[in-house]
């Protein structure tokens, strides 16, 4: 194991909006590694928290305690295709295991929109995408090994033990550190993206044809217009037509990461532009078709920073819900540059999963990560909050422990199961108490 004791190393998320100074910072390569540490830091009076990459912008991951960092947790175990089995190291980013299933001709059945994350991190808070019949991350894991608050390396599944299992797929790192995943896989397979620009009133007046009708339903819309990009995802029986590689340089480098960029800067320095660019941005994404490998469909290069909140909503208040949102910027003095993205799910049994109980749509909204944020988050919140919205875990939030027990039906259970397994709160940070309770 490598680590730090001092001086403090400082610790800063992927946007940069969450900084931290632990006592200690660790590297350990595997679950009796990270068990030692658990029990050096209880020796010392010291908290415990895994890092993934950073890409939570909540400060889910923060302590002035002990970091471990996921770096040497990437293992990836021979995957059993007649089980429908792969078994991934928590700090392995899914990008690996992506290329690492692809290369035997498996895959995840659904994804997030980005794949830099670890694996832990990304079942942990949450991590979801869009589909009508296939959940977020957490519900494709069959099983998890994880450390607890006494050191104890233990392993959990629906059948040996469910209530652990249904708590602690996302389970924040507040029940203990998760060390490995096992993830439920399938063979795989091609999607066709169908990507199109339509207009908001179309996008509003079919949105239970879309939703209802495709596998994948997602789409942006750019403030301050009139403009959607819609995106719909089936699967495909081939054969297999990727993106040219110069259209592929042109949208998803050129035009939404490295122009997207300046324009970005350009709107933070002068921000009566942003109207003008995001009409122009509108047009500039056209349409497109291609089929590829699923995860090549579903994720897509981030590279200008943001910060971003969303919420889940249930999914037959989405059509009102959006257009409360939309009222705001005629009630208010914005000028924001970054798309609203809208997603759908099923409803789904994890205890902290913000589809818990319910089919649920998502209103995802960002800033720059140097412009201001907080009157945009704070009205639209009010508007989720209104509508019975829960909180993505990682996307920036003000809701205490109070709302969240009203929102989440197992919210009780699952702090009652976390003093159960770390009364001491070795797992604790300030964001848990927020969320959870002291």
């Amino acid at each position: 194991m490598r680590d730090t004791d001092a001086p403090k190393a400082a610790w800063r998320n992927w946007a940069g909006n969450q900084t931290a100074r632990p006592a200690r910072i660790a590297t350990p390569r595997s679950a009796q590694e990270v068990a030692d540490e658990v029990r050096r830091a209880a020796a010392d009076g010291l908290t415990v928290r895994m890092a993934g990459t950073g890409h939570s912008f909540t400060p889910a991951a923060a302590t002035d305690g002990v970091l471990l960092r996921p770096g040497g947790l990437t293992g990836i175990r021979p995957a059993d295709p007649e089980a429908g089995l792969v078994t991934v190291e928590a700090g392995c980013p899914l990008r690996a295991l992506n290329a690492h299933l692809l290369a035997r001709g498996l895959s995840l059945a659904n994804m997030g929109d980005i794949q830099v994350q670890t694996v832990a991190g990304a079942i942990q808070t949450g991590t979801h995408g869009t589909g009508r019949d296939i959940g977020g991350m957490a519900a494709q894991v069959a099983g998890l090994e994880l450390v607890l608050a006494d050191g104890t390396i233990t392993t959990c599944t629906a059948a040996d033990s469910p209530k652990l299992f249904d708590a602690a797929r996302i389970g924040l790192g507040a029940l203990g550190i998760v060390t490995s995943v096992t993830f439920k896989i399938v063979p795989l397979f091609l999607l066709e993206a169908r990507e199109e620009p339509m207009r908001w009133s179309e996008v509003i007046s079919r949105l239970d044809e879309f939703t209802s009708q495709n596998e994948h339903f997602e789409f942006y819309w750019f403030p301050h217009t009139d403009g959607c990009l819609t995106k719909r995802n089936n699967r495909s029986p081939g054969p297999a037509q990727p993106l040219g590689r110069m259209r592929y340089l042109l949208d998803d480098e050129f035009l939404s990461n490295t122009l997207f960029g300046v324009t970005c800067r350009l709107g933070h320095a002068v921000p009566a532009v942003i109207t003008t660019v995001n009409r122009a941005a509108g047009k500039a994404l056209g349409s497109r078709t291609y089929v590829d490998a699923a995860y090549k469909v579903f994720t897509s290069p981030r590279r200008v920073r943001f910060k971003e909140q969303e919420y889940a909503i249930p999914r037959e208040s989405l059509a009102d819900v959006l257009a409360e949102v939309r009222a705001l910027f005629a009630r208010r003095d914005w000028r924001i540059s970054f798309p609203i993205e809208v997603r759908v799910t099923p409803g789904d049994d994890l205890w902290l999963s913000t589809a818990y109980g319910r089919r649920s749509a998502y209103i995802a909204i960002h800033v720059f990560h140097a412009s201001p944020h907080e009157e945009y988050f704070r009205d639209v919140e009010a508007v989720m909050v209104a509508a019975g919205g829960r909180p993505h875990w990682g996307k920036m939030h003000t809701r205490s422990a109070q709302y969240l027990h009203q929102a989440y039906p197992k919210h009780g259970d699952f702090v009652a199961l976390r003093d159960e397994l770390d009364p001491e709160r070795r797992f604790g940070n300030a964001y848990l108490a927020q969320v959870l309770g002291p």
